[in-house]
């Protein structure tokens, strides 16, 4: 198969969802889940999730205007982020199966511990933990682009990480010292 041009696949053409998701899937992210605490505890695997700025610190994460988390989010300001670790494959799949139960039965068998900032379900394992308040909300095509103001950072010790690539869960060795 010859090499396709660039121009040949994206001048002047509508770009389809399939391909945009299939383009998409090449880039390699990490993995997280988002939480919020409360009466309407939740959480969410993601991978649409980013540094912002470092001063002040900020990051973003976007979710779709269908999702739980969404409403989850806007209605208490705050949440985790939980950045998995390499064998946290099934914690992923789990929050990102929507026939899980909802409220606190979906934490159930997987040890957390509730933010001491926002308390939102922080989970155990994770390699990187995030708590942040809400402080910009972006509406953009079926999705928000939701900005937080991080109030608190921790990190494991020397762990390696979970990856999503081309549909798949892969993982990424520790850092070497």
């Amino acid at each position: 198969m010859s090499p396709v041009s660039v121009n040949e696949v994206v001048h002047g053409i509508p770009v389809e969802p399939a391909s945009m998701r299939s383009a998409m899937a090449r880039f390699a992210t990490g993995v997280i889940v988002l939480s919020v605490g409360g009466e309407n505890i939740h959480g969410m695997t993601a991978n649409a999730f980013t540094s912002v700025s470092l001063e002040p610190p900020k990051i973003l994460c976007c979710v779709a205007h269908s999702a739980v988390m969404h409403k989850a989010i806007t209605s208490v300001h705050g949440f985790g982020v939980s950045i998995l670790g390499a064998g946290q494959e099934p914690v992923a799949r789990h929050f990102a199966d929507k026939a899980r139960p909802l409220g606190p039965e979906q934490f159930h068998g997987f040890g957390f511990e509730p933010g001491a900032r926002t308390g939102a379900p922080l989970l155990h394992g994770a390699v990187g933990w995030l708590e942040c308040e809400l402080s910009e909300a972006y509406d953009s095509g079926d999705h928000s682009i939701f900005i937080g103001d991080v109030v608190h950072a921790a990190t494991a010790q020397d762990s390696a990480g979970l990856l999503f690539f081309n549909g798949g869960f892969r993982q990424l060795g520790a850092a070497p010292e």
